[in-house]
């Protein structure tokens, strides 16, 4: 059993990395890495992994995923590293989840079980931290699947967009760079639209994963009028944000 660092920083305990190492090794190299982890190098020294998935519904005790996007940013740059796949769900296709993402219960028929891919999407994700709108929801299923599949959960920080917008609106009004808006939409689409930034399909994992990472690069750049320099100062930004696992 690999021991865990003694002596977290206020950074670790406040994003609850101080653990006992998990028995499976995949997990244990992934809770290691995070054990010890450096924030206040460069944000451009980070390498980020923007994920989305597409549900049967949003209880993670009894809905599935019927698919995962994702998208590398290196160098605050996007890259053209992406990962998608649709995963066939143990129970039916509710009709409903059809309609939002217009996945059918035919496209699914000889697609891969979540068991099957989540190696592999466990390893394109590597070292990156997690991003993505609503992460929460996201992580809620993906960590289902890891104490399914590994036997528990990811110790990888993400950061969620949904949050940062609303920091990034707040600090806004507080400017008096723009009138306070209780009616601010905080979905991805409509605050890509409000940015101005490219469009793109929406419901469909890796075309979500792509929106999210452009409003990612928006907000880091935008927040603190661009003072955002190490991964300390975005945690710092929003201190009373939390990061989940």
């Amino acid at each position: 059993m690999i021991a865990a660092a003694t002596t977290p920083s206020f950074i670790d305990r406040a994003l609850g990395l101080f653990r006992h190492p998990p028995e499976n090794p995949v997990l244990r190299e992934n809770a290691e890495y995070f054990s010890d982890f450096d924030q206040d190098r460069p944000l451009a020294d980070y390498e980020f992994c923007v994920v989305d998935t597409e549900l049967t519904g949003l209880s993670s005790r009894t809905d599935e995923i019927v698919s995962i996007g994702a998208v590398r940013i290196k160098n605050l740059s996007i890259t053209a590293n992406s990962y998608y796949s649709l995963v066939a769900p143990k129970g039916e296709l509710p009709k409903l989840s059809t309609m939002i993402h217009r996945i059918t219960p035919e496209m699914l028929k000889d697609a891969p079980r979540l068991r099957t891919i989540f190696p592999e999407f466990m390893n394109f994700c590597g070292h990156s931290l997690i991003v993505g709108h609503n992460i929460g929801l996201d992580m809620s299923f993906l960590n289902r699947a890891g104490t399914d599949i590994l036997g528990g959960k990811l110790s990888t920080p993400c950061i969620d967009t949904m949050r940062l917008s609303q920091i990034y609106q707040q600090e806004l009004w507080e400017n008096y760079y723009d009138q306070f808006d209780g009616q601010v939409s905080y979905q991805l689409y409509d605050l890509s639209n409000r940015y101005g930034l490219p469009s793109f399909n929406q419901h469909n994992a890796l075309y979500d994963a792509m929106q999210t990472a452009y409003l990612f690069l928006f907000l880091v750049k935008k927040l603190r009028s661009g003072g955002i320099k190490t991964l300390r100062d975005l945690y710092l930004a929003g201190r009373s944000w939390r990061w989940y696992f």
